[in-house]
């Protein structure tokens, strides 16, 4: 039997469809956003919407000042985004029926991430979806600024996508959750949100846990024995933790497949490549505790692991266990 906290996760996991904003322009250097939409439609049942925003330095004050030159331009523009929008859902081969009825929003300001949020909360949107900066490798994710202000202030779960990663055309075939310390609390809600997840379209769940110095990370002063010392001394606790979490998983959904990694490297890059990645895979993680809540907030260590990743990936908001337990309630 699930756990009361397993049950608010699940919430907005089993809600039909998972509603998606996503963050694109049509002038994007990439299209890695849209496709990641693309991929979880294969997956699940969703409503996309995609927002794209003009970014405009002048204030309000100026505007006023043009009357309906600003509006009429305003509304020619936001005609020839829908378009691009709706070409570029259907090249990624998103089934017209995963289209919200008002699938192509357009929104004007000085700052992006406000913007964004109030979008999401208008669309009440399950996920927020954004891509890579411009300068981000292949295969990788880099954040805009925009992203890293979402990152330390979105109250929806955001979506990350790589820079031109290559996903499954099967959608997602694998759900992930990282332990980014070896001591932290498996209650996480982020690691319930995966295996609901799983759960729900019964798929396997893989939690791992990442050592992003290495196991052998050591000054040179420190003697050999008590480097090992150290090194057993954190697979151990690894090992303890990721057994922990698969109990606690299995008590709340005893149907889906469990399996535990490590990965150890030099630096997150390295801790990230020591695992196996699959075009399927999809990652989720938490939010720092010490961020207000309920909303996304990562620290350092988080946000050098994010600058990593390989796949898809979910930053769950903090305390949005609490939050989905009150909208229950109302």
């Amino acid at each position: 039997m699930a756990t009361d906290s397993a049950g608010a996760v699940s919430s907005t996991s089993a809600r039909q469809p998972l509603r998606v904003l996503v963050a694109w322009n049509p002038t994007s250097s990439g299209d890695e956003a849209i496709a990641y939409a693309a991929w979880l439609a294969r997956s699940m049942p969703v409503r996309i919407r995609v927002i794209s925003i003009l970014l405009r330095p002048w204030p309000a004050t100026s505007l006023a000042k043009l009357g309906g030159k600003y509006q009429k331009s305003f509304n020619k523009e936001a005609k020839a985004c829908a378009t691009a929008v709706e070409e570029a859902l259907t090249q990624a081969e998103i089934p017209s029926q995963c289209w919200d009825d008002d699938f192509s929003v357009f929104a004007d300001g000085s700052s992006p991430a406000p913007i964004l949020t109030e979008a999401a909360k208008d669309f009440a949107a399950d996920l927020v979806i954004v891509g890579s900066s411009a300068s981000t490798p292949k295969g990788r994710f880099h954040s805009s600024s925009t992203t890293s202000a979402l990152l330390h202030s979105s109250p929806s779960p955001l979506g990350l996508a790589p820079r031109a990663t290559k996903l499954s055309k099967h959608g997602i075939t694998r759900l992930n959750y990282a332990f980014l310390e070896s001591g932290e609390d498996t209650s996480q809600v982020g690691l319930l949100y995966a295996a609901s997840l799983a759960n729900k379209l019964s798929l396997p769940l893989r939690i791992v846990a990442f050592s992003p110095t290495g196991l052998v990370d050591i000054p040179v002063t420190i003697k050999k024995s008590l480097v090992q010392d150290l090194t057993d001394q954190w697979h151990e606790n690894a090992l303890a933790m990721l057994d922990r979490a698969r109990d606690r998983i299995m008590d709340c959904f005893p149907d889906i497949t469990v399996e535990t990694g490590i990965g150890s490297g030099d630096g997150w890059k390295g801790a990230i490549d020591a695992l196996k990645w699959k075009k399927g895979d999809l990652l989720c993680l938490d939010s720092s505790d010490a961020g207000p809540s309920p909303r996304v907030f990562i620290g350092s260590p988080t946000s050098e692991f994010l600058q990593n990743i390989r796949v898809p990936a979910v930053v769950l908001p903090a305390g949005y266990e609490r939050q989905e337990q009150q909208e229950q309630q109302d």
